[in-house]
C-alpha cells in the first residue's frame, strides 16, 4: 500500500463487523488452550517452581513483547524472571543467564533464527528450555526439555499474516503459567504488596490500620454514667463523628455516633435525661491495628458505617478511624 495514496473509504459497519470478528477468533484461540493444559504445563511448573534459578524469558518481535509482559508478570508475583533480547544475547546478554536458570522461549513458528541460534549455548552451560510455541513439530518445539503448544487455528487478521490471535493466545498460557506458580507458592496478598510499593496500589496492600488511625488519646471516649450531653460535647471536639464508650479498664463497651445522634432526634428522644449507656450501641464493630487498612474500607462498606474504634485483641481501645482518615490516605 502506498502511504501516499489516499485512504480506502472508511465503512463504520465492516469496521464493527471486523472489531467484532477480531474479539470472537481471539476469545476461541484462547479458549482452545483449555485442553492444551496437560501434563506437559504442569511439568513447566514444577521444573521453574524446583529451579534454584530465575526464568529467563526471551522471543523476538511481536513474540518479544509478550515475552517482557510474561516476564513482568512472574516476578510481581514470586517466580524471579527478566527479559533477554535474543540479538542481544548473542552479543554478550547470554552472560546473564547461568546453568541453574530456566529458558522460557516464545516464537509462533519455533523457527525464530535468533532464539535458535542462542539455544546451543544455553543448553551447554545447563540452563533448561522451555518452549511455548504454535508448532509442535518446530525446531523450537523439539529442542525444549518441556514444549507449551500456543497455536492457533487463523490470526484475527484479515489476511492471516499479523501477528493477533497468536499473540494473544501466548500472552494467556503466559499468565496461566504465573498463576499455577504463584498459587503453588502460596504467593500472598502481602507479598504481592511487598514487590508493588509505589502508587494506589501499594499503599492499598502496605497500609495498616495503626499507619492511619487517630491513636488513642485523640479519640473521645466516656465512661457509660457519663450524662448524654457531655457525650454528645465530646463528640463533637473529637472530630470524628463518633465517642466511644469504655469501662473502667478502658475496653471498648459502646458507640455512640452522629448518625445515633440523628435517630435520637428523629425518635424525640430526651437528650437531657439518663446517661449514654441509656442510648449507645453497645459490642461495637471493631477492627485490630494490624489489619489491612483496607480490611478496614470493606467492612464499613459492607457495614454501611462511616467509622470504627480500633481494638487491641482484649478489647482495649487504642484508636478509632472514619472513611475520612482513609481518603486522606489515599487507601481508597
Amino acid at each position: 500500500m502506498n502511504p501516499n495514496s489516499p485512504p480506502a473509504l472508511f465503512s463504520p459497519e465492516r469496521a464493527l463487523a471486523l472489531g467484532r470478528q477480531t474479539l470472537a477468533i481471539e476469545a476461541a484461540a484462547v479458549d482452545a488452550l483449555k485442553s492444551r493444559i496437560n501434563g506437559e504445563f504442569s511439568a513447566a511448573v514444577e521444573l521453574i517452581l524446583n529451579s534454584p534459578g530465575r526464568v529467563i524469558v526471551s522471543g523476538m518481535g511481536k513474540s518479544g513483547h509478550v515475552a517482557r509482559k510474561i516476564a513482568a508478570t512472574m516476578a510481581s508475583t514470586g517466580t524471579p524472571a527478566y527479559f533477554v533480547h535474543p540479538g542481544e544475547a548473542s552479543h554478550g546478554d547470554l552472560g546473564m543467564i547461568t546453568r541453574h536458570d530456566i529458558l522460557l522461549a516464545l516464537s509462533n513458528s519455533g523457527e525464530s533464527e535468533e532464539l535458535l541460534r542462542i539455544v546451543p549455548a544455553v543448553k551447554r552451560q545447563g540452563a533448561r528450555l522451555i518452549s511455548m510455541t504454535g508448532a509442535p513439530a518446530s525446531t523450537l518445539a523439539r529442542e525444549a526439555d518441556i514444549h507449551l503448544d500456543a497455536g492457533v487455528a487463523q490470526e484475527a487478521c484479515p489476511l492471516n499474516l499479523a501477528p493477533t490471535a497468536s499473540t494473544t493466545a501466548a500472552l494467556a498460557l503466559g499468565d496461566a503459567l504465573a498463576v499455577a506458580l504463584l498459587d503453588a507458592r502460596g504467593f500472598s496478598p502481602e507479598d504481592f504488596a511487598r514487590s508493588h510499593p509505589g502508587g494506589s496500589l501499594g499503599r492499598r496492600l502496605l497500609t495498616h490500620v495503626r499507619d492511619v488511625m487517630r491513636p488513642g488519646e485523640r479519640v473521645p471516649a466516656v465512661a457509660p454514667v457519663t450524662a448524654i450531653g457531655d457525650a454528645i460535647v465530646a463528640m463533637s471536639r473529637g472530630g470524628l463523628g463518633l465517642v466511644a464508650v469504655t469501662d473502667d479498664t478502658g475496653r471498648a463497651i459502646g458507640i455512640f455516633t452522629d448518625g445515633d445522634l440523628r435517630r435520637a432526634f428523629e425518635n424525640r428522644l430526651d437528650l437531657q435525661q439518663g446517661c449514654i449507656a441509656d442510648v449507645m450501641r453497645p459490642a461495637p464493630h471493631t477492627i485490630a491495628p494490624d489489619r489491612l487498612a483496607v480490611e478496614a474500607v470493606e467492612m464499613m462498606e459492607r457495614l454501611r458505617i462511616n467509622g470504627l474504634l480500633v481494638c487491641q485483641e482484649n478489647g482495649q481501645l487504642v484508636g478509632a478511624l472514619n472513611m475520612h482518615d482513609l481518603f486522606t490516605a489515599k487507601v481508597i
